[in-house]
C-alpha cells in the first residue's frame, strides 16, 4: 500500500514562501473553524482539524519544515519504490509491501506523517517482522510504536478512542485488521506512551508477543500554548483598557470565563486564572495565564488623532527617562 503524499502548504492554504507568522495565523484561523467543539458537522470538523494540526505540526516547526521542503517535488525518489516495494525517507524509514508490517488508523496522523516525522520513523523505525527462523529458535516479538493525536479537551477530561491496526502478512501470510478501544486518561502528557500489552509483533518459538505503544502528541490549539500543566493565552488589549482596566471575556477549556484586567496593566503581564489549566499528577489542575498584549490602531481618524494629541499634552506620563 503506497504512502500518499501530503501537501501541507495546500492544507493550510499558504504559499511555500509563507513566513512562520503567516503559517501560524493560517493554522489558527482554520483550527478555530474546524475545532470539534465548534464545528457544525462534528465528524467532518474533527477530521479537518486533525489534517490542519498535522500540517502545522510540520510547517510550524522550522526544522521539520526544512526537512519537508527538502523532499520537494521529487519526494517519491527519496527511496526507490520499485517492484512493489515502497521505501521513503532517504534511508531513515522504510517498509515493504512484501514483508509483514503494521498500518495504523484512527490515531489522527497519516501514514505520510508517520513515515517521515512520526514515532515509527524516529523511534522504532518502520516495522518489519523477521522471517520465520528454522530450528529451536526462540525470539520475542518486537514492540511497535506510533503517534496518537490528543486534543487538550481529551487531555482534560479523558476519552475513549477507536484505533485500527492492520497487520500485513507479507507474501506468505494473510492480512488482518484489529480494532481497539484505547482509553486516553485525563492528564495525559506530551510524549507519554499508552501501552497495549501483547498487541505488538508476534514472537517465534514460543517467544512472548511484543507490545503496542501509542505515543501521545498533544494537538496544537488555536488559542493556548502549553507549559507543563499550565495554559497560556495571548490577551489583546486596547491602550485605554490597559490604563483603565476592563472585564475581558477569555477562552478556557471549561468554557469562556471573565477576567478582571486591573488598571495599569503593562504589556507582558501574566494574569492568572487558577485551576483552569490541565490536570496535574496529584489530581489538581494547573492554571490559565492571560498574557497582556497592548494593541494600537494602525490608523486614526482626524477626531481620534485630536483626542490622542490632547491626551499627550495633558498626560504627565513619560515612558523614556531623559538624563
Amino acid at each position: 500500500m503506497a504512502v500518499k503524499f501530503k501537501d501541507y502548504y495546500k492544507t493550510l492554504g499558504v504559499e511555500r514562501s509563507a513566513t512562520q507568522e503567516d503559517i501560524k495565523q493560517a493554522f489558527r484561523k482554520l483550527a478555530r473553524v474546524h475545532h470539534p467543539d465548534v464545528a457544525k458537522n462534528k465528524a467532518a470538523g474533527e477530521a479537518k482539524f486533525k489534517e490542519v494540526n498535522e500540517a502545522y505540526e510540520v510547517l510550524g516547526d522550522s526544522e521539520k519544515r526544512q526537512r519537508y521542503d527538502e523532499l520537494g517535488a521529487n519526494w517519491q525518489d527519496a527511496g526507490g519504490g520499485q517492484d512493489g516495494q515502497e521505501t521513503y525517507g532517504r534511508g531513515r524509514a522504510s517498509w515493504s509491501r512484501r514483508e509483514p508490517g503494521f498500518e495504523f488508523g484512527g490515531t489522527g496522523f497519516s501514514d505520510f506523517f508517520e513515515s517521515f516525522f512520526g514515532s515509527r520513523r524516529e523511534g522504532f523505525g518502520a516495522y518489519r517482522e523477521p522471517a520465520q527462523p528454522e530450528g529451536d529458535f526462540v525470539q520475542p516479538g518486537r514492540d511497535v510504536e506510533a503517534d496518537i493525536m490528543v486534543t487538550l479537551e481529551e487531555a482534560l477530561r479523558g476519552s475513549l478512542r477507536k484505533v485500527t491496526l492492520r497487520r500485513t502478512g507479507g507474501d506468505g501470510g494473510g492480512d488482518r485488521t484489529d480494532t481497539y478501544q484505547v482509553r486516553i486518561p485525563p492528564g495525559v502528557r506530551e510524549g507519554q506512551r499508552i501501552r497495549l500489552a501483547g498487541q505488538g509483533g508476534a514472537g517465534f518459538g514460543g517467544g512472548q508477543t511484543g507490545d503496542l505503544y501509542l505515543r501521545v502528541r498533544l494537538a496544537r490549539h488555536p488559542d493556548f500554548s502549553i507549559r507543563g500543566a499550565d495554559l497560556y493565552f495571548d490577551l489583546d488589549l486596547a491602550p485605554w483598557e490597559a490604563v483603565l482596566g476592563v472585564q475581558a471575556k477569555v477562552p478556557a477549556l471549561d468554557g469562556k470565563t471573565m477576567l478582571r484586567v486591573p488598571p495599569g496593566t503593562a504589556a507582558g503581564s501574566q494574569l492568572r486564572l487558577r485551576g483552569l489549566g490541565l490536570p496535574c499528577e496529584d489530581g489538581s489542575r494547573g492554571d490559565l495565564y492571560a498574557v497582556a498584549r497592548i494593541q494600537v490602531p494602525a490608523s486614526a481618524s482626524a477626531e481620534e488623532r485630536a483626542l490622542w494629541e490632547k491626551l499627550a499634552r495633558a498626560s504627565a506620563f513619560r515612558p523614556r527617562k531623559m538624563s
